[in-house]
């Protein structure tokens, strides 16, 4: 019997919560019926939102009553619930770590009593999971930090960050796809643009895919920024 639960969210949505905790196993629930249900769109759906432990789903009850939509999400969920993710997807991200571009390493290097080189190590060594994209367009919610890298989230935020910049909030780490204010300690910084509405896919990245971030030189840096200006740099992906 599932352990899915169906629940309301006003009259034209409704969340199917998988989990009641964030967990890897539970996200990959969530992404295998979003995806099953892109292939094999319901009428009446309009659009589908995965976040870390469930799937809200808008749809236009002129088209489908919440009874019968709920009917057809239990089948589609049984009928998916054999099928394993295939391939994983790595998209990595070139980050030059530290100086101007990183200005809270020295802070995150003294809460965390490591030298900014291990603190460079551990940040690029793992494959991060895409849990959800929100709060800005692009902005991932990303999981597996290494503990010994947590660090508390800045008393003053900012009001305003650069867009690429990489930072650590608390348990988390992540990407700042746009300009915007926020409290994480900046580490360091990409050339790449996460979001940009002119591109024919304005996203780099989608809800469960892998970020890997990779350490550039400042030269590096500058030569990929003027690639990524003239349109000019691909973002690496690997499938395996």
């Amino acid at each position: 019997m599932s352990d899915v639960r169906y629940l309301t969210a006003g009259d034209t949505a409704l969340v199917m919560e998988f989990g009641t905790a964030i967990d890897e196993s539970v996200n990959r629930q969530v992404k295998r019926v979003y995806d099953a249900l892109r292939a094999r769109p319901v009428k009446g759906i309009f659009e589908a939102v995965p976040t870390f432990r469930s799937l809200l789903i808008y749809y236009n009850p002129c088209q489908i009553s919440y009874e019968k939509l709920v009917k057809k999400l239990k089948k589609l969920e049984q009928s998916s619930s054999g099928i394993l993710t295939a391939s994983k997807k790595i998209i990595h991200i070139p980050v030059l770590y530290g100086g101007e571009y990183g200005e809270d390493i020295a802070d995150v290097a003294a809460y965390t009593k490591l030298t900014e080189q291990q603190i460079i190590s551990l940040h690029s060594e793992k494959e991060y999971l895409i849990y959800m994209l929100g709060f800005l367009p692009g902005f991932a919610y990303l999981g597996g930090l290494d503990p010994r890298l947590h660090t508390p989230r800045l008393k003053n935020p900012r009001t305003k960050i650069p867009q690429g910049s990489v930072g650590i909030g608390g348990e988390q780490t992540g990407i700042y796809p746009l300009a915007s204010p926020g409290g994480w300690r900046l580490i360091g910084r990409t050339p790449l643009k996460p979001y940009d509405p002119a591109r024919k896919e304005p996203f780099l990245y989608q809800a469960g895919d892998y970020i890997k971030f990779d350490p550039v030189t400042a030269e590096e840096y500058k030569q990929i920024e003027s690639l990524v200006e003239e349109g000019k740099y691909t973002a690496k992906e690997e499938v395996r």
